[in-house]
C-alpha cells in the first residue's frame, strides 16, 4: 500500500496514546500532505524535545533546565508538598491554577497486578523531602482507583515518621456532574465526603 518508511511513521504514531492504527494513518497522511506547514515544524520539534528535555533530579518534572522552573521559583510555596502519579497530572493541576507549592511526581502508583512495588516509583526521594523542616504539608494528588488509594496509603504510613500534615484530595461529584451520569463509586464517595451548606 505505501513505502516501508511511511509504514514506520504510522506504527510509530499508533504507538500514541490515543490513536489506534486508522487515526495513526488519517494523521501520517495529513503530515505528509502537509509537509512543509506541519512535517517540517514537528521535525524540528521533536529534534528540540530530544535534545533538550531534562528530568528535573528534585521533583521529577520535564523541563529544558535542571531543577525545573517550578523548583527553581522562589515564588512558589515550599513549605507544601503536592504528590502526584505522573507529569501530566503536574501538568494538568498547573493548568487548573490551583496549587503554589512545591511537587513530586511518583512516576507511577502501586499495582500488583502489573508488579509494581514500592521500589519502582520515586518514595525514597519523597520521604527524604517530606523529612526536611520546611515542609509542614503533603498532598496526596492521587487517582481515586484502586491502585491511587492504596498508594496514598501506604505513603501516608511512609510518612508518620515525618512532622507533617497529610491531606488528599476531595473525591464526589464533579462541577456540572448530574447524578444520573456517574457512577456508584463517585457517588459513594460524594455521600462520604458531603458537608453542611
Amino acid at each position: 500500500m505505501s513505502g516501508p518508511e511511511i509504514e514506520r511513521l504510522i506504527k510509530l504514531l499508533a504507538r500514541l496514546p490515543g490513536l489506534g492504527p486508522r487515526s495513526a494513518r488519517r494523521a501520517a497522511l495529513t503530515l505528509i500532505k502537509k509537509r512543509a506547514d506541519l512535517l517540517a515544524p514537528l521535525r524540528s520539534a521533536l529534534t528540540d524535545v530530544a535534545d533538550t528535555i531534562r528530568t528535573c533530579g528534585v521533583c521529577g518534572n520535564f523541563d529544558t533546565q535542571d531543577p525545573c522552573a517550578i523548583c527553581a521559583d522562589p515564588g512558589r510555596d515550599a513549605s507544601v508538598l503536592c504528590v502526584v502519579q505522573d507529569v501530566a497530572d503536574l501538568w494538568a493541576m498547573e493548568r487548573a491554577g490551583a496549587f503554589r507549592g512545591r511537587y513530586h511526581v511518583l512516576g507511577g502508583v502501586l499495582s500488583a497486578l502489573d508488579g509494581v512495588g514500592p521500589e519502582d516509583l520515586c518514595l525514597e526521594a519523597l520521604v527524604a523531602r517530606a523529612s526536611e523542616a520546611a515542609v509542614v504539608e503533603v498532598i496526596l494528588a492521587l487517582g481515586a482507583t484502586v491502585d491511587g488509594q492504596t498508594t496514598a496509603h501506604y505513603i501516608a504510613n511512609r510518612l508518620q515518621a515525618a512532622d507533617v500534615s497529610i491531606s488528599g484530595l476531595a473525591h464526589g461529584v464533579p462541577m456540572g456532574g448530574e447524578l444520573d451520569y456517574l457512577d456508584e463509586g463517585t457517588i459513594l464517595a460524594a455521600m462520604r465526603a458531603r458537608r453542611p451548606v
